[in-house]
């Protein structure tokens, strides 16, 4: 039985492979919070795995800056047979922010969020055969009896079959006397074999749904006998260093030495990935018969070593919407090569996969008349609006300064990024807490969202993010037509050096808060709607996770409604491509979903940029828009 070595207490136990690591910090005799009941949805019971391997479920409540940095979630971890050293930072269970989330978040690893008519269906079956043993005077091939066996069962008409099956059938027949297991994927009128084993192996059978996201990718491994999610890894995308975003990727791909780079750079990704999900849970990756990927319409052509060129240059076209069943082994996975893999279909240049996976989270995927927005805010915004009747959609550019980029000491959502500011209204010195109460090295999106809606409603900027130059304070500076904030002395801070805010950080988060804002708000006026006749507002996505709901009003961010209309559904790419690889009920409604969307190209509407300027302001040029904020701020000052 492994050891678990627990600091800084140096507490050991001893406990059996397959152990809750909750359970075993309490057996060592350390009381480890888990206010939830170790149900996931808290986030109090953060630990850190400093040496050794664990199986952990922590991704989607956890950041993945978090979990590539070690921290699981102790509730959602098991223990595997092997020695570790587990440290329980002080008071980090206190912490709250990026490693904790919202409710809404956890229950994307359970099946609390699927449909409720949800039907369990997947591409590939395993079906176990016995099958006769040859006669001398029969004059029926292996694949002949096979076959019968087969048609024997499912009554269809066609049974196809591939070359490299073949080759494996004749010993798989003869192992077991004829006792094999046959994995199908099922077609109208056909049967295609794309796997065959000795024995019964029918308990052995798995998928995969990943989410291949610009920044982030995810993989979570499924059992499919009881669609179970049984484990889930992500980590930063490997073409990041090609670029840091979508039309940096297409420039940086123009030729054809670096179009295959970038291929292979995200496939290296997805299938270290796989390999770590098929560790955890000792699975061989050629068990895994079924693939889902979901990912914006760049990302999708860049795995297939698609040229994407076109897609940023009108009338931006990109090759293919709709990509079909291709073979694992020609897309360069991992897996069962023969395995046929599903991609999750695009709408339109910069509205992909991973929302047509989304909104199958929502309420725009059922039959309802109510009308709801869905926005997945990042690097890029994509939002859809509509209901049974309609369904429109776009996408905006927000630029990387939600992630941190574009800011002089901005930083992804990671250990030591500041996520939440107190703005003190006499001297406007920040009041600041970081991810893993740690010395600060940065600050990331929700942390910048955090500090400029407490400058503003203190009345240290105006609405055009310039700092009050009348008003004396020690951590504002002048110089010439420009101003910085001294977020963190040099003495608080990680690398000894301040952390300064300008006034170009301040313009960057406006620029790419209106950008968000004004889409959505486009999007409603043109269905001749207004904000207040929306049912729900859904937001996704790593970034829209943490945000808090008063703070983004406060900037302009998203719209002035009443918070029981908003819902947090984190990695709604990645649970609408689990509810694809275990339904293909819901892979023909999410087909459905994708030809009855409206793509509206914001780039040619003439009243996009009116509404772009309207929103360059904190929180709107026209404070009707935002009455509460208005309200609330009239009162402080």
């Amino acid at each position: 039985m492994p050891e678990i070595l627990f600091q800084p207490s140096g507490r050991r136990v001893t406990v059996p492979a397959g152990t809750g690591l909750l359970d075993a910090a309490r057996t060592a005799g350390i009381d480890t919070e888990s206010p939830c009941g170790g149900k996931g949805t808290c986030g109090k019971c953060i630990v850190r795995i400093a040496t050794g391997e664990v199986d952990s479920q922590s991704l989607g409540v956890l950041a993945p800056g978090a979990v590539s940095d070690g921290y699981v979630l102790a509730c959602r971890t098991r223990v595997l047979d092997e020695p570790l050293t587990v440290e329980i930072p002080e008071q980090i269970g206190r912490a709250g922010g990026k490693f904790s989330d919202s409710s809404a978040d956890a229950r994307l690893v359970r099946h609390e969020l699927l449909p409720q008519r949800w039907h369990y269906d997947p591409l590939a079956v395993k079906c176990y055969l016995e099958v006769p043993e040859p006669e001398a005077e029969g004059g029926l091939s292996d694949l002949d009896r096979v076959v019968r066996a087969l048609l024997q069962q499912w009554g269809k008409a066609e049974v196809r079959v591939t070359l490299p099956v073949l080759r494996r059938l004749a010993t798989a027949l003869r192992a077991e006397a004829g006792r094999i297991t046959t994995t199908l994927v099922r077609e109208s009128g056909c049967l295609h074999l794309i796997a065959v084993e000795a024995g019964d192996t029918t308990v052995r059978h798995f998928g995969i749904a990943v989410d291949v996201g610009t920044t982030t990718i995810a993989v979570q491994l499924v059992y499919l006998p009881l669609a179970e999610i049984v484990a889930v890894r992500s980590d930063y995308n490997d073409q990041i260093s090609c670029g840091l975003d979508v039309i940096s990727r297409i420039n940086y791909a123009r030729r054809p030495d670096r179009l295959e780079d970038l291929r292979r750079r995200v496939l290296d990704t997805v299938n270290r990935l796989i390999l770590q999900v098929c560790e955890s849970h000792d699975v061989n990756p050629h068990e895994i018969s079924n693939a889902i990927l979901s990912g914006n319409t760049v990302m999708t052509h860049l795995l297939l070593g698609l040229n994407p060129e076109h897609i940023r240059i009108a009338p931006y076209t990109p090759t293919l919407h709709e990509t079909p069943f291709l073979n694992a082994g020609d897309v360069g996975l991992q897996i069962n090569p023969e395995s046929w893999v599903a991609f999750s279909p695009c709408v339109g240049s910069y509205v992909g996969g991973d929302i047509t996976a989304g909104v199958l989270c929502t309420d725009l995927a059922t039959d309802t008349e109510a009308v709801s927005l869905f926005i997945d805010i990042g690097t890029n915004g994509e939002i859809v609006v509509g209901n049974r009747d309609f369904l429109i959609t776009c996408a905006c550019s927000a630029g990387p300064a939600f992630e941190g980029g574009g800011i002089g000491c901005g930083m992804r959502a990671a250990l030591g990024a500041i996520e939440g500011v107190e703005v003190d209204p006499e001297t406007g010195q920040a009041d600041w807490r970081t991810i893993g109460n740690v010395k600060p090295k940065g600050i990331c999106g929700s942390g910048m969202i955090s500090l400029l809606a407490g400058l503003f409603s203190t009345g240290w900027i105006d609405a055009a993010g310039k700092f009050d130059r009348s008003r004396p304070s020690p951590i504002i500076h002048c110089v010439g037509r420009r101003a910085t904030y001294t977020l963190v002395a040099a003495s608080e801070s990680d690398s000894g050096q301040a952390l300064l805010i300008s006034e170009t950080d301040i313009e960057n988060i406006i620029r790419a808060k209106a950008a968000i804002y004004s889409a959505c708000a486009l999007l409603v006026k043109q269905v001749g709607l207004n904000f207040t006749d929306l049912a729900h507002v859904y937001i996704a996505g790593g970034f829209g996770r943490f945000l808090d709901l008063d703070q983004a009003t406060t900037l302009g961010l998203i719209p002035d409604l009443p918070r029981e209309r908003f819902q947090y559904i984190g990695n709604s790419s990645l649970m609408g491509s689990y509810i694809v690889l275990v339904s293909q009920e819901y892979r023909q409604l999410q087909l459905e979903l994708a030809r009855r969307m409206t793509y509206v190209e914001l780039s040619t509407d003439p009243t996009y940029m009116d509404q772009y300027t309207g929103a360059l302001f904190i929180p709107h040029t026209d404070p009707e828009r935002f009455p509460t904020v208005r309200a609330r701020l009239t009162g402080e000052r």
